[in-house]
């Protein structure tokens, strides 16, 4: 039985085992479109490792400044 949470921390846990989800995430394949896709993955894992936002300041720093970079690129 799937533990209760995020769909994202479902969705990395699901890698993990390499379990293929069905279809492909909106949210992933808005982020894929951004070009951040590695550091939102790389934040997706940690999360579901540590369960524990904040033990993953690093990655989520990283994904947060990617995702500036590329609001100040369509201004």
């Amino acid at each position: 039985m799937a533990k209760p949470g995020h769909a994202w921390s479902r969705a990395a846990a699901a890698a993990e085992r390499g379990e293929a989800e069905e279809g492909e995430d909106p949210l992933d394949a808005m982020i894929a479109r951004t070009g951040c896709l590695e550091q939102h993955r790389q934040l997706q894992e940690c999360m579901a490792e540590r369960q524990d936002w904040r033990h993953c300041q690093a990655q989520l720093r990283a994904f947060g400044a990617c995702m500036a970079r590329r609001q100040q690129q369509r201004e």
